[in-house]
Protein backbone atom coordinates (compact mmCIF):
# COMPACT_ATOMS: atom_id res chain seq x y z
CA UNK A 1 0.00 0.00 0.00
CA UNK A 2 1.43 3.53 -0.86
CA UNK A 3 2.22 6.25 1.59
CA UNK A 4 -0.85 8.33 1.12
CA UNK A 5 -2.92 5.42 1.79
CA UNK A 6 -1.21 4.84 5.13
CA UNK A 7 -1.52 8.83 5.29
CA UNK A 8 -4.70 10.01 6.70
CA UNK A 9 -6.49 12.92 4.91
CA UNK A 10 -5.76 16.25 6.07
CA UNK A 11 -2.11 15.36 7.25
CA UNK A 12 0.61 17.65 5.83
CA UNK A 13 2.74 14.87 5.71
CA UNK A 14 0.69 14.00 2.69
CA UNK A 15 1.65 16.63 1.16
CA UNK A 16 5.52 15.97 0.87
CA UNK A 17 7.24 14.71 -1.63
CA UNK A 18 9.67 11.68 -1.30
CA UNK A 19 12.83 11.52 -3.11
CA UNK A 20 12.05 8.48 -5.66
CA UNK A 21 8.79 10.45 -6.68
CA UNK A 22 10.08 13.59 -6.75
CA UNK A 23 10.52 16.19 -9.72
CA UNK A 24 13.77 15.81 -9.79
CA UNK A 25 13.99 12.18 -9.95
CA UNK A 26 11.11 11.65 -12.72
CA UNK A 27 13.25 13.74 -14.69
CA UNK A 28 16.63 12.19 -13.97
CA UNK A 29 14.67 8.61 -15.11
CA UNK A 30 13.87 10.60 -17.65
CA UNK A 31 17.29 11.58 -18.76
CA UNK A 32 18.42 7.99 -18.62
CA UNK A 33 15.93 6.93 -20.84
CA UNK A 34 16.73 9.29 -23.33
CA UNK A 35 20.59 8.11 -22.74
CA UNK A 36 19.65 4.45 -23.44
CA UNK A 37 17.44 5.66 -26.58
CA UNK A 38 20.32 8.08 -27.90
CA UNK A 39 22.96 5.08 -27.41
CA UNK A 40 20.85 2.92 -29.15
CA UNK A 41 20.10 5.36 -31.82
CA UNK A 42 23.89 5.81 -32.97
CA UNK A 43 25.12 2.23 -31.72
CA UNK A 44 22.69 -0.11 -33.68
CA UNK A 45 22.93 1.59 -37.05
CA UNK A 46 26.78 1.91 -36.70
CA UNK A 47 27.60 -1.65 -36.35
CA UNK A 48 25.25 -2.51 -38.63
CA UNK A 49 26.53 -0.54 -41.08
CA UNK A 50 30.30 -1.84 -40.32
CA UNK A 51 29.93 -5.29 -40.87
CA UNK A 52 27.85 -4.96 -44.57
CA UNK A 53 30.98 -2.68 -45.57
CA UNK A 54 33.69 -5.41 -43.81
CA UNK A 55 31.04 -8.20 -46.08
CA UNK A 56 31.23 -6.13 -49.00
CA UNK A 57 34.98 -5.34 -48.91
CA UNK A 58 35.23 -9.52 -48.39
CA UNK A 59 32.97 -9.56 -51.51
CA UNK A 60 35.32 -6.96 -54.18
CA UNK A 61 38.52 -8.72 -52.87
CA UNK A 62 36.59 -11.77 -54.31
CA UNK A 63 35.96 -10.21 -57.39
CA UNK A 64 39.73 -9.74 -57.59
CA UNK A 65 40.55 -13.35 -57.28
CA UNK A 66 38.13 -14.47 -59.92
CA UNK A 67 39.65 -11.75 -62.15
CA UNK A 68 42.37 -13.54 -61.59
CA UNK A 69 41.64 -16.60 -62.08
CA UNK A 70 40.06 -15.43 -65.60
CA UNK A 71 43.27 -13.88 -66.79
CA UNK A 72 45.17 -17.09 -66.05
CA UNK A 73 46.25 -19.49 -69.09
CA UNK A 74 43.59 -21.86 -69.42
CA UNK A 75 41.58 -20.61 -66.17
CA UNK A 76 43.82 -23.26 -64.58
CA UNK A 77 46.22 -22.32 -61.22
CA UNK A 78 48.41 -24.09 -59.01
CA UNK A 79 47.69 -25.29 -55.47
CA UNK A 80 49.86 -22.36 -54.02
CA UNK A 81 48.30 -19.66 -56.08
CA UNK A 82 44.65 -20.91 -55.10
CA UNK A 83 45.29 -21.07 -51.66
CA UNK A 84 47.05 -17.01 -51.71
CA UNK A 85 44.55 -16.14 -53.29
CA UNK A 86 41.79 -17.52 -50.86
CA UNK A 87 43.48 -16.38 -48.06
CA UNK A 88 44.49 -13.08 -49.00
CA UNK A 89 40.17 -12.94 -49.71
CA UNK A 90 39.80 -14.09 -46.52
CA UNK A 91 37.42 -16.85 -47.58
CA UNK A 92 37.47 -20.74 -47.64
CA UNK A 93 34.71 -20.57 -50.84
CA UNK A 94 34.35 -18.51 -54.23
CA UNK A 95 31.60 -18.86 -56.28
CA UNK A 96 30.54 -16.78 -59.49
CA UNK A 97 26.76 -17.27 -61.44
CA UNK A 98 26.72 -16.01 -64.93
CA UNK A 99 23.52 -16.07 -67.15
CA UNK A 100 22.05 -19.54 -65.98
CA UNK A 101 24.99 -21.07 -64.80
CA UNK A 102 27.01 -21.44 -61.56
CA UNK A 103 30.45 -22.27 -60.97
CA UNK A 104 32.94 -22.48 -58.56
CA UNK A 105 35.87 -20.69 -58.98
CA UNK A 106 37.92 -21.18 -56.07
CA UNK A 107 37.85 -23.69 -52.91
CA UNK A 108 39.89 -24.96 -50.51
CA UNK A 109 40.12 -28.81 -48.98
CA UNK A 110 38.62 -28.40 -45.59
CA UNK A 111 34.71 -30.00 -45.13
CA UNK A 112 32.65 -27.54 -43.86
CA UNK A 113 28.78 -26.56 -43.03
CA UNK A 114 27.54 -22.96 -43.46
CA UNK A 115 25.81 -21.89 -40.09
CA UNK A 116 24.11 -19.24 -41.38
CA UNK A 117 23.82 -18.00 -45.20
CA UNK A 118 23.53 -14.01 -45.65
CA UNK A 119 22.43 -12.20 -49.33
CA UNK A 120 23.26 -8.99 -49.05
CA UNK A 121 21.62 -7.69 -52.23
CA UNK A 122 18.00 -7.71 -49.88
CA UNK A 123 19.34 -6.38 -46.77
CA UNK A 124 17.14 -3.84 -45.01
CA UNK A 125 18.12 -1.67 -42.16
CA UNK A 126 16.40 -3.90 -39.64
CA UNK A 127 17.47 -6.98 -41.14
CA UNK A 128 21.27 -5.14 -41.11
CA UNK A 129 20.84 -4.21 -37.22
CA UNK A 130 19.40 -8.08 -36.66
CA UNK A 131 22.48 -9.93 -38.79
CA UNK A 132 24.80 -7.60 -36.74
CA UNK A 133 23.54 -8.72 -33.01
CA UNK A 134 23.84 -12.27 -34.14
CA UNK A 135 27.10 -11.63 -35.21
CA UNK A 136 28.19 -9.94 -31.65
CA UNK A 137 26.55 -13.11 -29.77
CA UNK A 138 27.72 -16.06 -31.95
CA UNK A 139 31.02 -15.70 -31.20
CA UNK A 140 33.23 -16.12 -34.06
CA UNK A 141 32.97 -19.92 -33.91
CA UNK A 142 30.98 -20.12 -37.45
CA UNK A 143 31.16 -20.39 -40.89
CA UNK A 144 29.18 -18.18 -42.79
CA UNK A 145 27.90 -17.85 -46.50
CA UNK A 146 27.69 -14.32 -48.65
CA UNK A 147 26.15 -13.01 -51.42
CA UNK A 148 25.61 -10.10 -53.08
CA UNK A 149 26.16 -8.20 -56.59
CA UNK A 150 29.84 -8.23 -58.45
CA UNK A 151 30.92 -4.30 -57.50
CA UNK A 152 32.28 -4.27 -61.33
CA UNK A 153 32.24 -7.62 -63.36
CA UNK A 154 28.80 -8.40 -65.04
CA UNK A 155 27.58 -11.30 -63.40
CA UNK A 156 24.28 -12.25 -61.40
CA UNK A 157 26.12 -13.16 -57.74
CA UNK A 158 28.88 -13.69 -56.35
CA UNK A 159 28.77 -16.38 -53.29
CA UNK A 160 31.36 -16.96 -50.47
CA UNK A 161 32.12 -19.13 -47.65
CA UNK A 162 34.15 -17.58 -44.95
CA UNK A 163 34.91 -17.90 -41.48
CA UNK A 164 33.56 -15.63 -38.95
CA UNK A 165 36.21 -14.98 -36.41
CA UNK A 166 37.82 -12.30 -38.08
CA UNK A 167 34.38 -10.28 -38.77
CA UNK A 168 33.22 -10.77 -35.07
CA UNK A 169 36.90 -9.51 -33.54
CA UNK A 170 36.61 -6.57 -35.76
CA UNK A 171 32.74 -5.71 -35.37
CA UNK A 172 33.29 -6.44 -32.09
CA UNK A 173 36.36 -3.95 -31.47
CA UNK A 174 34.11 -1.31 -33.62
CA UNK A 175 31.27 -1.71 -30.91
CA UNK A 176 33.22 -1.25 -28.06
CA UNK A 177 34.69 2.15 -29.15
CA UNK A 178 31.26 3.16 -30.50
CA UNK A 179 29.52 2.23 -27.23
CA UNK A 180 32.16 3.70 -25.23
CA UNK A 181 31.90 7.33 -27.67
CA UNK A 182 28.29 7.20 -27.60
CA UNK A 183 28.02 6.96 -24.20
CA UNK A 184 30.24 9.75 -23.27
CA UNK A 185 28.80 11.99 -25.42
CA UNK A 186 24.93 10.64 -24.40
CA UNK A 187 26.28 10.87 -20.61
CA UNK A 188 27.53 14.22 -20.65
CA UNK A 189 24.73 15.49 -23.31
CA UNK A 190 21.63 14.57 -20.74
CA UNK A 191 24.10 15.62 -17.67
CA UNK A 192 23.67 18.73 -18.93
CA UNK A 193 20.60 18.96 -19.69
CA UNK A 194 19.27 17.62 -16.06
CA UNK A 195 21.54 20.77 -14.76
CA UNK A 196 19.49 22.80 -16.95
CA UNK A 197 16.39 21.78 -16.37
CA UNK A 198 17.11 21.33 -12.52
CA UNK A 199 18.39 25.02 -12.67
CA UNK A 200 15.33 26.39 -15.24
CA UNK A 201 12.33 24.49 -13.82
CA UNK A 202 12.78 22.31 -10.52
CA UNK A 203 14.71 24.57 -8.46
CA UNK A 204 12.30 27.61 -9.16
CA UNK A 205 8.85 25.14 -8.74
CA UNK A 206 10.76 23.66 -5.21
CA UNK A 207 10.97 27.12 -4.03
CA UNK A 208 7.45 27.77 -4.90
CA UNK A 209 6.14 24.74 -3.66
CA UNK A 210 8.49 25.30 0.03
CA UNK A 211 6.69 28.76 0.25
CA UNK A 212 3.19 27.70 -0.59
CA UNK A 213 3.97 25.24 2.12
CA UNK A 214 5.46 27.66 4.90
CA UNK A 215 2.41 30.11 3.88
CA UNK A 216 -0.09 27.55 4.33
CA UNK A 217 1.65 26.53 7.96
CA UNK A 218 1.19 30.05 8.99
CA UNK A 219 -0.79 32.02 6.69
CA UNK A 220 -0.89 35.42 8.95
CA UNK A 221 3.19 36.15 8.94
CA UNK A 222 4.15 38.02 6.58
CA UNK A 223 7.56 36.63 6.67
CA UNK A 224 6.84 33.77 4.57
CA UNK A 225 5.29 35.29 1.70
CA UNK A 226 7.41 34.61 -1.22
CA UNK A 227 10.06 37.09 -3.03
CA UNK A 228 9.16 36.73 -6.40
CA UNK A 229 12.80 36.22 -8.34
CA UNK A 230 13.44 38.57 -11.81
CA UNK A 231 12.81 36.35 -14.22
CA UNK A 232 10.09 37.36 -16.98
CA UNK A 233 9.12 33.77 -18.19
CA UNK A 234 6.49 31.92 -16.97
CA UNK A 235 7.87 30.74 -13.45
CA UNK A 236 8.35 34.06 -12.44
CA UNK A 237 5.11 35.46 -13.42
CA UNK A 238 3.68 32.50 -11.66
CA UNK A 239 6.41 33.69 -8.54
CA UNK A 240 4.61 37.28 -8.66
CA UNK A 241 0.92 35.93 -8.87
CA UNK A 242 1.54 33.54 -5.82
CA UNK A 243 3.13 36.62 -4.11
CA UNK A 244 -0.40 38.68 -4.54
CA UNK A 245 -2.76 35.91 -3.59
CA UNK A 246 -0.62 35.77 -0.46
CA UNK A 247 -0.99 39.47 0.00
CA UNK A 248 -4.27 39.19 -0.52
CA UNK A 249 -4.89 36.25 1.44
CA UNK A 250 -2.94 37.77 4.07
CA UNK A 251 -5.02 41.05 4.26
CA UNK A 252 -7.87 39.06 3.98
CA UNK A 253 -7.09 37.09 7.16
CA UNK A 254 -6.29 39.99 8.94
CA UNK A 255 -8.95 41.72 8.02
CA UNK A 256 -11.37 38.59 9.35
CA UNK A 257 -9.69 38.37 12.61
CA UNK A 258 -10.44 42.28 13.00
CA UNK A 259 -13.91 41.89 11.87
CA UNK A 260 -14.52 38.66 14.38
CA UNK A 261 -13.04 41.05 17.14
CA UNK A 262 -15.57 43.93 15.89
CA UNK A 263 -18.02 41.34 15.62
CA UNK A 264 -18.12 40.19 19.19
CA UNK A 265 -17.86 43.54 20.49
CA UNK A 266 -20.84 45.05 18.33
CA UNK A 267 -23.23 41.40 19.31
CA UNK A 268 -22.10 42.26 22.92
CA UNK A 269 -23.12 45.98 22.39
CA UNK A 270 -26.02 45.43 20.33
CA UNK A 271 -27.72 42.75 23.32
CA UNK A 272 -26.76 45.31 25.97
CA UNK A 273 -28.45 47.85 24.07
CA UNK A 274 -31.62 45.71 22.66
CA UNK A 275 -32.11 45.35 26.59
CA UNK A 276 -31.73 49.17 26.88
CA UNK A 277 -34.01 49.99 24.36
CA UNK A 278 -36.43 47.64 25.56
CA UNK A 279 -36.38 49.33 29.17
CA UNK A 280 -36.86 52.55 26.94
CA UNK A 281 -39.90 51.49 24.70
CA UNK A 282 -41.32 50.24 27.67
CA UNK A 283 -41.11 53.81 29.65
CA UNK A 284 -43.01 55.32 26.15
CA UNK A 285 -45.14 53.02 26.55
CA UNK A 286 -46.17 54.61 30.32
CA UNK A 287 -45.49 57.96 28.45
CA UNK A 288 -48.52 57.35 25.62
CA UNK A 289 -50.64 57.15 28.63
CA UNK A 290 -50.34 60.85 29.84
CA UNK A 291 -52.80 63.34 28.97
CA UNK A 292 -50.66 65.88 28.06
CA UNK A 293 -51.27 66.94 24.09
CA UNK A 294 -48.15 67.28 23.42
CA UNK A 295 -46.44 64.02 25.09
CA UNK A 296 -49.49 62.52 23.01
CA UNK A 297 -48.49 64.03 20.06
CA UNK A 298 -44.29 62.59 19.79
CA UNK A 299 -45.24 59.49 22.02
CA UNK A 300 -45.99 57.94 18.75
CA UNK A 301 -42.96 58.93 16.65
CA UNK A 302 -40.56 58.20 19.67
CA UNK A 303 -42.28 54.28 20.29
CA UNK A 304 -41.76 53.77 16.27
CA UNK A 305 -38.03 55.03 16.48
CA UNK A 306 -37.70 52.44 19.67
CA UNK A 307 -38.62 49.91 17.62
CA UNK A 308 -36.68 50.17 14.27
CA UNK A 309 -33.57 50.39 16.95
CA UNK A 310 -34.62 47.09 18.59
CA UNK A 311 -35.34 45.24 15.37
CA UNK A 312 -32.08 46.47 14.23
CA UNK A 313 -30.28 44.75 17.53
CA UNK A 314 -32.14 42.52 16.75
CA UNK A 315 -31.42 41.72 12.87
CA UNK A 316 -27.54 42.14 13.90
CA UNK A 317 -27.80 39.50 16.79
CA UNK A 318 -29.62 36.72 14.42
CA UNK A 319 -27.10 37.85 11.62
CA UNK A 320 -24.16 37.74 14.19
CA UNK A 321 -25.05 33.69 14.47
CA UNK A 322 -21.86 31.32 13.52
CA UNK A 323 -24.44 29.36 11.36
CA UNK A 324 -28.26 28.42 10.79
CA UNK A 325 -28.87 25.51 11.50
CA UNK A 326 -29.94 22.98 8.57
CA UNK A 327 -33.44 22.90 7.02
CA UNK A 328 -35.57 19.70 8.29
CA UNK A 329 -37.45 19.60 5.46
CA UNK A 330 -41.04 17.87 4.93
CA UNK A 331 -43.74 18.43 3.29
CA UNK A 332 -45.31 21.50 3.84
CA UNK A 333 -48.44 23.59 2.35
CA UNK A 334 -47.71 26.56 0.54
CA UNK A 335 -51.19 28.72 1.16
CA UNK A 336 -51.41 28.74 5.06
CA UNK A 337 -48.20 29.77 5.58
CA UNK A 338 -48.49 32.73 3.31
CA UNK A 339 -51.39 33.46 5.53
CA UNK A 340 -49.73 33.25 8.88
CA UNK A 341 -47.11 35.80 7.55
CA UNK A 342 -49.98 38.19 6.44
CA UNK A 343 -51.64 37.82 9.93
CA UNK A 344 -48.33 38.23 12.12
CA UNK A 345 -48.33 42.15 10.48
CA UNK A 346 -49.06 44.48 12.69
CA UNK A 347 -52.63 45.22 12.75
CA UNK A 348 -52.20 48.91 11.44
CA UNK A 349 -49.88 47.78 8.35
CA UNK A 350 -52.40 45.74 7.61
CA UNK A 351 -55.75 47.85 7.47
CA UNK A 352 -53.55 49.76 5.14
CA UNK A 353 -52.31 47.71 2.85
CA UNK A 354 -54.06 44.99 -0.07
CA UNK A 355 -52.42 42.02 0.88
CA UNK A 356 -53.34 39.24 -1.74
CA UNK A 357 -52.52 35.31 -1.75
CA UNK A 358 -52.40 33.62 -4.56
CA UNK A 359 -50.84 30.48 -3.89
CA UNK A 360 -52.82 27.39 -4.76
CA UNK A 361 -54.50 25.70 -2.12
CA UNK A 362 -53.19 22.16 -3.21
CA UNK A 363 -49.12 23.03 -3.51
CA UNK A 364 -47.06 21.70 -1.40
CA UNK A 365 -43.13 22.51 -1.26
CA UNK A 366 -40.34 20.29 0.11
CA UNK A 367 -39.09 22.48 2.95
CA UNK A 368 -38.51 23.94 6.42
CA UNK A 369 -41.46 24.80 7.57
CA UNK A 370 -40.00 27.56 10.02
CA UNK A 371 -37.28 28.50 7.27
CA UNK A 372 -40.11 29.28 4.79
CA UNK A 373 -42.04 31.08 7.28
CA UNK A 374 -39.03 33.41 7.76
CA UNK A 375 -38.30 33.38 4.31
CA UNK A 376 -41.29 34.93 3.08
CA UNK A 377 -41.97 36.97 6.42
CA UNK A 378 -38.92 38.97 5.81
CA UNK A 379 -40.13 39.41 1.87
CA UNK A 380 -43.33 40.03 2.88
CA UNK A 381 -42.31 43.18 6.14
CA UNK A 382 -39.66 44.61 3.30
CA UNK A 383 -42.62 45.06 1.43
CA UNK A 384 -44.38 46.12 3.87
CA UNK A 385 -42.19 48.76 5.02
CA UNK A 386 -41.27 50.12 1.21
CA UNK A 387 -44.84 50.74 0.71
CA UNK A 388 -45.07 52.58 4.31
CA UNK A 389 -42.47 55.12 2.97
CA UNK A 390 -44.08 56.17 -0.09
CA UNK A 391 -44.09 59.65 -0.75
CA UNK A 392 -47.35 59.51 -2.34
CA UNK A 393 -49.72 57.15 -0.89
CA UNK A 394 -52.79 57.88 -2.34
CA UNK A 395 -53.48 54.15 -3.79
CA UNK A 396 -53.33 51.34 -1.46
CA UNK A 397 -50.48 49.31 -1.28
CA UNK A 398 -50.40 45.95 -2.24
CA UNK A 399 -48.57 42.90 -2.12
CA UNK A 400 -49.05 39.46 -3.70
CA UNK A 401 -47.75 36.67 -3.12
CA UNK A 402 -48.23 33.70 -5.65
CA UNK A 403 -46.43 30.20 -6.12
CA UNK A 404 -46.46 27.73 -8.47
CA UNK A 405 -44.84 24.31 -9.21
CA UNK A 406 -42.58 23.26 -12.14
CA UNK A 407 -41.45 19.54 -12.22
CA UNK A 408 -39.34 18.94 -8.65
CA UNK A 409 -39.29 23.56 -8.29
CA UNK A 410 -41.48 25.11 -6.09
CA UNK A 411 -41.35 29.36 -7.31
CA UNK A 412 -42.71 31.61 -4.77
CA UNK A 413 -43.07 35.65 -6.11
CA UNK A 414 -43.60 38.55 -3.76
CA UNK A 415 -44.27 41.59 -5.53
CA UNK A 416 -45.58 44.70 -4.61
CA UNK A 417 -46.39 48.06 -6.19
CA UNK A 418 -44.18 50.42 -4.14
CA UNK A 419 -41.75 52.49 -5.60
CA UNK A 420 -39.41 49.85 -6.29
CA UNK A 421 -35.86 49.50 -5.42
CA UNK A 422 -32.90 52.08 -6.37
CA UNK A 423 -29.74 51.34 -8.13
CA UNK A 424 -27.99 51.53 -5.34
CA UNK A 425 -29.44 48.31 -3.76
CA UNK A 426 -29.55 47.03 -6.34
CA UNK A 427 -25.91 46.86 -6.80
CA UNK A 428 -25.71 45.68 -2.94
CA UNK A 429 -28.73 43.24 -2.93
CA UNK A 430 -28.26 40.54 -0.66
CA UNK A 431 -25.53 42.48 1.10
CA UNK A 432 -25.41 42.50 4.75
CA UNK A 433 -25.48 46.13 5.71
CA UNK A 434 -25.44 47.24 2.70
CA UNK A 435 -28.38 46.49 0.41
CA UNK A 436 -31.70 48.10 2.37
CA UNK A 437 -33.44 50.10 0.10
CA UNK A 438 -34.75 52.19 2.55
CA UNK A 439 -32.96 54.72 5.08
CA UNK A 440 -31.98 53.15 8.44
CA UNK A 441 -32.11 49.92 7.23
CA UNK A 442 -29.72 47.01 7.22
CA UNK A 443 -29.94 44.65 4.65
CA UNK A 444 -30.46 41.90 6.81
CA UNK A 445 -33.70 40.37 6.29
CA UNK A 446 -32.66 39.85 2.46
CA UNK A 447 -29.06 38.10 3.20
CA UNK A 448 -30.92 35.97 5.78
CA UNK A 449 -33.90 35.15 3.23
CA UNK A 450 -31.25 34.27 0.62
CA UNK A 451 -29.09 31.76 3.12
CA UNK A 452 -31.82 30.17 4.09
CA UNK A 453 -33.20 29.48 0.09
CA UNK A 454 -29.27 28.16 -0.66
CA UNK A 455 -29.60 25.63 2.45
CA UNK A 456 -32.56 24.55 0.70
CA UNK A 457 -30.42 24.02 -2.64
CA UNK A 458 -32.55 26.93 -4.08
CA UNK A 459 -32.06 30.52 -4.60
CA UNK A 460 -33.90 33.88 -3.46
CA UNK A 461 -33.03 37.02 -6.51
CA UNK A 462 -34.71 40.32 -7.90
CA UNK A 463 -36.83 39.95 -10.72
CA UNK A 464 -36.86 43.07 -13.32
CA UNK A 465 -39.95 42.68 -14.86
CA UNK A 466 -40.18 46.44 -15.65
CA UNK A 467 -43.24 46.46 -13.40
CA UNK A 468 -44.40 48.88 -10.50
CA UNK A 469 -42.94 48.21 -7.44
CA UNK A 470 -40.62 44.92 -6.58
CA UNK A 471 -40.37 41.74 -7.18
CA UNK A 472 -38.36 38.97 -5.28
CA UNK A 473 -38.46 35.07 -6.78
CA UNK A 474 -37.60 32.17 -3.93
CA UNK A 475 -36.72 28.80 -6.07
CA UNK A 476 -37.28 25.81 -3.64
CA UNK A 477 -36.13 22.34 -5.52
CA UNK A 478 -37.41 18.98 -4.04
CA UNK A 479 -34.63 16.95 -2.78
CA UNK A 480 -33.59 13.99 -4.56
CA UNK A 481 -34.98 10.50 -4.26
CA UNK A 482 -33.13 7.18 -4.22
CA UNK A 483 -35.91 5.01 -6.17
CA UNK A 484 -34.60 1.95 -5.77
CA UNK A 485 -34.45 2.90 -1.52
CA UNK A 486 -38.11 3.83 -2.00
CA UNK A 487 -39.07 1.06 -3.85
CA UNK A 488 -37.35 -1.55 -0.94
CA UNK A 489 -39.38 0.80 2.05
CA UNK A 490 -43.13 0.39 0.01
CA UNK A 491 -42.05 -3.24 -0.58
CA UNK A 492 -40.97 -3.62 2.80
Amino acid sequence: MGDDAQTPPGDPRRDEVSRRRSLAAKVLALAMAFTVLGVLAVFLPSIAGYRLTWLKNRVAMAEVAILAVQAAPQRKLSADMRHELLRSAGVHVVAFKRGGSRRLVLHDDMQMTAAARYDLRRTGWARAVRDALATLAAGGDRIITVIDKPPMIEGRFIELALDEGALYRDLRAHALAILKASLALAVSGAALLYLAIHWLLIRPISRLNASMRRFAGDPQNPAHVISPSARRDELGAAQRQLRRLQLETLGLLQQKERLASLGLAVSKVSHELRNMLTQAHLISDRLAMVDDPTVRKFAPKLIASLDRAIDYCTGTLKYGRVQEPPPVRAAVAVRPVVDEVFAALPREERAALVLVNEAPADLMADADPGHLQRIIANLVNNAAQALAARPDASAPGRIVVSARREGAIVRLRVADNGPGLPEKARQHLFEPFHGSARRGGTGLGLAIARQLAVSHGGDLKWIDDHQPGAAFELVIPDRAVDLAAARARRDA
